[in-house]
């Protein structure tokens, strides 16, 4: 019964990959993906309990396969709106039992995360991972979450450093 965001990355892919037994998901995400797209074929997520947009899934883009694009095509189970009203943290809010769920590539000691970036080379772009940080802490029942593994480079590198790498974001 709870509303999803989810990021980009196999952390976030891994994560819906163990929903397939869950009912009633409520997506209120910037992108939908294709990780996103099996819950939806699958009848998990139907929207049902949300409490702003019942029963649609609400984005502001698509990206990914050409199955995505298809299924999304003329779905009326879907509304895309601009990121100023998705990415809003006071409509992300809205949604009870609000869950945001991104990845990073680097956190240190103090909590400061770095999700677009690896040094000074980005890694992906800025987008609303703040709002909706945001958003899930103020929704009621809400969780906002940040995943990552906690080494790179098979092992090789620690992601958990006492100080964020130079020119990371």
């Amino acid at each position: 019964g709870g509303t999803l965001q989810i990021g980009i990355g196999q952390v976030p892919d891994a994560v819906l990959r163990q929903l397939t037994d869950r009912n009633d998901l409520g997506i209120h995400t910037e992108m939908f993906s294709d990780g996103l797209l099996q819950l939806s074929k699958n009848g998990n997520i139907t929207n049902r309990f949300k409490e702003i947009h019942e029963g649609k899934t609400i984005a502001s883009f698509c990206f990914g396969s050409q199955e995505l694009y298809d299924h999304v095509d003329n779905n009326p189970h879907f509304e895309f709106h601009g990121s100023d009203y998705v990415n809003n943290p006071a409509n992300i809010a809205k949604n009870h039992k609000m869950c945001s769920i991104t990845s990073a590539t680097q956190v240190d000691l103090t909590g400061q995360i770095v999700a677009d970036s690896v040094g000074g080379k980005f890694y992906s772009g800025i987008g609303g991972q703040v709002d909706f940080i945001r958003g899930s802490g103020m929704s009621k029942g809400g969780m906002p979450i940040i995943a990552l593994p906690s080494t790179a480079q098979n092992g090789c590198i620690s992601r958990i450093v006492s100080v964020i790498s130079p020119g990371a974001g």
